[in-house]
């Protein structure tokens, strides 16, 4: 008994000993972190951030931001490294990224991010590169606080200021927030290729130091970080202020509605459709296998099965077409008993056609702008390239419907957020028999569109999805200009039906082209060979 109470009380004694040790360095903030109301507090230059919202005079103001840690709403960047990986390296290097995640957060900081750096952009041609200005722009404006967002248009000038290479922020923040000037971390390149290693800390000082000195801007400059950011980097000396985000600040912020966005997000490309946070990867990884042989399942079926057969066994599998037929649209037009109906879609995914035929339960033949040799030979239904030339386009157009319906997008290119392309007015001078169709599709994992990638994949993407769905409205018919001597032009009645098919959408209308979509995401105009 007596040796048992000496055990217990060597035991309690070491306890205790390692509790003064160890546990009372926690109860002191001196030990681990400087308290922001201590913080250089004879020179009152570091302030609590909820103050800045009391700032009213900062027009004549340069603001100095931590994208990381004062912009961006989420502390963590696995999921952009994550996207970079899979966009631009594939599926292998996303799943690599993926498994070194645990060893991410054994090791400090900053070595996780050159981890991370070496992993996404090792071997990767810095020519070809454009997930910075084609995929992670949207997740990043979805990811951005509204309250410094809002700070940051009352300011003058404005300088970015990132621990993350240049190339995956950079076009975010010029092109869609307006941000003035851009500090990055650099790349080293060798011989066109990225060497996924990034330049010291102290070219970024340099550059923040030769922006604020050549644009005169150390006046009046005021700093935007997180806590204890600007001790670490020294890269907010030149600031007169400095605001320190914690992460409770966060928490409460809000996110940029769209609407809000200094300039609209029409465009985007990349494969996936959510935000591939560890959790969420683990998930995609875990069904990609058995989605990959659902999609080839769903294709088979709807490919060798009769309408009446397929449709219920696809739903079943998980697809979901949601129908409105309008009345008058039943009725054959009396005009053109002769001659087959027009259907005019929007462009949401190369779907579209066999979506509606679906919902029809016939055959159409689908004229396309521009259809990979791949997708032709597989597509179950009839599909004609146009030619690009109006007159020998017409005319086909015209043969067509003679022999049966026609279905045509005359946006001639996808767009996956809620505006409509400029239409080409090239429908409105072949039929008077026209039925505008507005369509809209979701996903929750993969987009069945790409711009960069390979096209011929798109439909596999689309059936990948555990629970894609489709919605297909038919409006009114609308009267072309074949045989019309009116005084409507074709542009009134395209843009007619273009804004028919907004309104039922809920999608703003733009003038915006092919052209001006490929240039922005894939650095062409858009033109895929035949061969």
């Amino acid at each position: 008994m007596a040796e048992l109470l000496m055990k217990f009380t060597f035991f309690k004694t070491l306890f205790f000993f390692f509790y003064r040790v160890v546990f009372r360095q926690s109860k002191n903030p001196k030990s681990l972190h400087r308290n922001v109301s201590n913080i250089h507090v004879n020179e009152g230059k570091y302030h609590k951030y909820p103050s800045f919202a009391y700032r009213s005079n900062l027009s004549d103001q340069t603001l100095v931001f931590n994208v990381e840690e004062a912009l961006l709403k989420s502390s963590s960047l696995f999921p952009y490294f994550m996207l970079v990986a899979f966009e631009a390296g594939g599926l292998l290097r996303g799943f690599i990224l993926f498994v070194l995640y645990p060893c991410l957060c054994l090791v400090g900081e900053e070595m996780g991010l050159k981890i991370m750096v070496l992993v996404c952009f090792f071997g990767i041609k810095k020519k070809s590169f454009r997930v910075g200005s084609a995929v992670l722009p949207k997740f990043f404006l979805e990811d951005v606080g509204l309250e410094t967002f809002e700070m940051l248009k009352k300011g003058g000038k404005t300088v970015a200021v990132s621990k993350i290479p240049q190339v995956m922020i950079e076009s975010f923040l010029r092109d869609y927030l307006e941000i003035d000037y851009v500090v990055g971390r650099e790349l080293k390149v060798f011989c066109g290729y990225f060497l996924g290693v990034m330049e010291e800390k102290q070219r970024s000082k340099a550059a923040l130091e030769e922006i604020i000195r050549s644009e005169n801007l150390g006046c009046d400059v005021i700093g935007i970080s997180g806590f204890k950011k600007p001790l670490e980097y020294n890269l907010f000396s030149h600031c007169k202020e400095i605001y320190l985000v914690r992460k409770a600040d966060k928490r409460s912020w809000q996110h940029v509605p769209r609407e809000e966005y200094p300039k609209p997000l029409i465009f985007h490309d990349g494969r996936l459709a959510f935000r591939p946070t560890l959790l969420a990867t683990l998930t995609m990884f875990l069904w990609v296998p058995f989605g990959l042989v659902l999609s080839i399942v769903r294709a088979i079926i709807a490919l060798t099965l009769p309408y009446k057969i397929s449709i219920p066994i696809l739903v079943y599998s998980g697809l979901h077409l949601f129908l409105s037929i309008p009345q008058t649209t039943l009725q054959p037009s009396k005009n053109c008993k002769t001659k087959g109906r027009l259907y005019v879609c929007n462009h949401r995914t190369l779907l579209d056609p066999l979506y509606l035929s679906f919902s029809l339960q016939k055959d159409l033949t689908a004229v396309t702008y521009s259809l990979s040799r791949v997708s032709e030979m597989l597509a179950p239904i009839k599909t004609v390239r146009l030619a690009r030339n109006r007159d020998q386009d017409s005319t086909m157009m015209g043969k067509l419907l003679n022999e049966g319906d026609l279905v045509v997008c005359p946006e001639g290119t996808t767009c996956r957020e809620p505006y409509l392309l400029r239409f080409s007015p090239l429908f409105v001078e072949v039929s008077d028999d026209i039925v505008p169709v507005a369509m809209d599709n979701h996903v929750s994992m993969f987009y069945g569109t790409t711009a960069g990638g390979l096209k011929c994949l798109d439909p596999l993407f689309f059936l990948m999805n555990p629970r894609p769905s489709y919605k297909v409205r038919l409006l009114d018919g609308v009267s072309g200009l074949s045989g019309d001597h009116s005084e409507r032009s074709r542009f009134d009645v395209a843009n007619h039906v273009q804004n028919e098919i907004g309104k039922a959408l809920g999608f703003d209308c733009t003038m915006l082209t092919r052209r001006d979509k490929y240039l922005i995401l894939a650095g062409n105009e858009g033109i895929i060979s035949r061969s």
